[in-house]
């Protein structure tokens, strides 16, 4: 039976994460927190945190805030400044390839190689999202009415992928040949993106607000719906045409937390009700990770080995399971 060491914190869990072998747990009001022996507090922002992502680049976490500061760290021990913008807010973060940053603020993206000079990237909408490409520089943004891929190490024009509405956040494909939006509605949108190519993914009950690529980058699985709904993407065409995968059906509560095994096809389900389950992708075998709690789970996220699983939660209550017990 696994085991579970749990925490409490006084605000909303951002994101959790693993850096090295320690848990660590970004909260709203601009903290760090690493609680497994002896509870250390880093502060990352002043004024409360916007954005926080692991960067599987540079294995650091980075984040934005209130303060208009970019920051990582890498060890739990210390913080490091990569850029600030004065007193505007940084509300999307990333990271890419050599240690490359971008973020984004109001109707600005941003890019910084990690030798060299901020790049601003004008945009006619506030920029909602980034991410950069698997492989290279290229640099993607979400924005009002689709997305826009970037070189931002060159001069070239970016490249416009239209679709009416609002673009929220986005991600490529671990192969890069694909990059999906999560939108303001509830789906999700897709380009194939040597040709530009549609895809549509619909027909959520609720917005999704959490996504996870499977290992090998077969499977995006998704918040949004009473079960993890898992879109594959092994076919040259992603997922149209096919029906999805559907792990974890529950009738009493909506998945709002989702997070791909790192080796194996294997879902941690993280629900509206604080449960989380481990479902396999063969056979939907379920395994109960956590029974539940007070409020829906937001953050998941496995160490590297597989075998520890940190989550996080809207009121601040945390912990880590340890599938092996």
């Amino acid at each position: 039976m696994p085991s579970i060491a749990a925490y409490e914190f006084a605000d909303f869990v951002e994101t959790a994460c693993f850096l090295g072998h320690r848990p660590a747990f970004a909260l709203a009001d601009g903290s760090l927190r690493l609680p497994a022996g002896g509870d250390k507090t880093l502060t990352l922002h002043e004024g409360g945190l916007l954005a926080a992502v692991y960067d599987e680049f540079g294995r650091r976490l980075l984040s934005g805030g209130e303060d208009g500061r970019v920051v990582a760290t890498s060890d739990g021990e210390s913080v490091v400044e990569l850029a600030s913008i004065g007193r505007k807010w940084v509300g999307a973060v990333a990271g890419g390839p050599n240690g490359a940053i971008a973020f984004a603020s109001g109707r600005s993206a941003w890019f910084k190689p990690a030798k060299g000079d901020l790049k601003e990237l004008k945009h006619d909408r506030t920029v909602e999202g980034v991410a950069f490409a698997p492989k290279g520089t290229r640099l993607a943004t979400a924005r009002y009415d689709g997305a826009s891929l970037f070189f931002p190490a060159t001069d070239a024009a970016p490249v416009s992928l239209d679709w009416k509405g609002a673009h929220l956040g986005l991600s490529f494909s671990p192969d890069g040949r694909f990059l999906v939006t999560v939108m303001q509605e509830n789906a999700l949108h897709g380009w194939r993106v040597d040709d530009g190519k549609h895809m549509r993914m619909t027909g959520y009950p609720a917005k999704v607000k959490d996504w996870s690529w499977s290992a090998k980058g077969k499977f995006l699985a998704t918040s949004g719906a009473p079960a993890a709904i898992l879109w594959p993407f092994s076919g040259k065409d992603g997922p149209m045409g096919k029906a999805p995968l559907e792990l974890g059906t529950r009738g009493d509560s909506m998945v709002t937390a989702v997070a791909c095994h790192p080796a194996e096809d294997m879902l941690a389900i993280g629900y509206q009700d604080g449960m989380i389950l481990a479902v396999r992708f063969a056979d939907s075998k379920e395994a109960l990770l956590r029974r539940g709690g007070c409020s829906p789970l937001r953050t998941m996220a496995w160490d590297a080995k597989g075998g520890l699983l940190a989550f996080g939660a809207e009121n601040g209550e945390a912990g880590v399971v340890d599938i092996a017990g």
